[in-house]
């Protein structure tokens, strides 16, 4: 029941209805779009951004950010299914941003965080491994940062660690011109997964429901109805196609593996009953034809690819004896032994008479 609950909401797709059309907007000269949770100051309808989503967009088309207590950030992008925002420090600067970045009373949190020495050093004695951070520097010293992981055990002279702290970066490191946030609540993905929107219930809630999208297109809406009908119908049906393929599969092999029985039963009872006579003599044994199986692997007379006795398919190289009368072969081995025991062919039951030796090699 626990995992029909999982996978039941990828086949259904819930279609809720809203009385709100949520309007989006766009801003930025790259064209980002700006919609639930998010919403420019001055729309006015309130319930079109959720709390601490607001947006603002300057005379310059430019997206702004305001953490409570960080500031204002320019917006590079936003990903609405992955729920992340890029920000940009606007004036270039972002490891001075970083170092004081604070996202209490903010719905947003770094996504990555990693350990950094930050260091002071003169310009005259920098190590050449040392990048500096030219808004932080100056004329006369500079400011570099390196991974607290990788932070020498001598420095030099006359280069200090100002201060070592956990900060929060872009996916490949600190100097990055992009800071990547994310958010948690409210938690729209589904909504984005299906292409329907997110919005409130209702003026008087604050629970995030799907809705459908009035403006989505109608090749758009097709594509969703489609989407649902093979969700809804042919994912079940193939996971049907699937299990029966199995027990077929799981059938056969009980099949195969009781014909197989069968046979070693029809062999063994009378290699038992034969255990107390005395079989055919060396002499006779060693004059039945033996033959060396070639590339082809083909064994003449009434014959399978497989030894009657151990069920083991030929290989080429193998050394086989024919019985002279009925022309069954077997491994040489294995009739050789049964023989010494047993006057009889293994499969046909009729006793052999000797014949002269003959050592072949088949086709090459």
């Amino acid at each position: 029941m626990a995992t029909f609950k999982i996978i039941f909401p990828f086949f259904i797709f819930p279609v809720i209805y809203a009385s709100h059309d949520y309007p989006s907007s766009v801003c930025g000269d790259n064209g980002i779009l700006i919609r639930f949770p998010f919403q420019l100051e001055g729309d006015q309808n309130p319930y079109c951004g959720y709390p601490g989503f607001k947006l603002s967009c300057t005379n310059e088309n430019k997206t702004v950010l305001k953490l409570p207590y960080s500031g204002e950030f320019y917006v590079h992008d936003i990903n609405y299914l992955e729920q992340q925002i890029q920000v940009i420090d606007p004036d270039e600067c972002l490891p001075k941003r970083i170092l004081s970045l604070n996202f209490s009373g903010s719905p947003f949190t770094a996504i990555f965080h990693r350990n950094y020495s930050f260091l002071s050093c003169p310009y005259q004695n920098a190590g050449s491994q040392f990048i500096p951070i030219e808004c932080l520097s100056n004329s006369t010293n500079f400011i570099s940062a390196i991974p607290s992981v990788k932070l020498a055990d001598s420095l030099p002279e006359s280069c200090y660690v100002s201060r070592s702290l956990s900060v929060p970066v872009a996916r490949s490191g600190l100097l990055e011109e992009t800071l990547t946030l994310t958010w948690d609540k409210p938690d729209c993905t589904n909504c984005e997964f299906q292409e329907l929107m997110c919005g409130f219930e209702s003026n008087n809630s604050s629970q995030v429901l799907c809705f459908p999208n009035h403006r989505t297109g109608k090749s758009q809406r097709v594509l969703v109805t489609l989407r649902t009908i093979t969700l809804t119908i042919v994912g079940p049906a193939a996971l049907c196609v699937i299990v029966i393929v199995c027990c077929m599969s799981y059938k056969d092999r009980i099949a195969n593996a009781a014909l197989q029985s069968s046979a070693q039963a029809a062999i063994v009872p009378h290699h038992a009953a034969n255990a107390g006579s005395t079989g055919l003599d060396e002499s006779i044994i060693e004059s039945y034809e033996k033959l060396v199986l070639g590339e082809s692997r083909r064994v003449p007379g009434p014959n399978d690819v497989s030894c009657w006795i151990c069920l083991s398919e030929y290989n080429s190289k193998d050394i086989i004896r024919c019985i002279p009368e009925c022309k069954h072969c077997f491994h040489v081995e294995c009739i050789d032994k049964w023989l010494h025991m047993n006057t009889t062919c293994p499969v046909c039951r009729n006793p052999p008479s000797p014949s002269i030796v003959h050592v072949i090699t088949s086709d090459p």
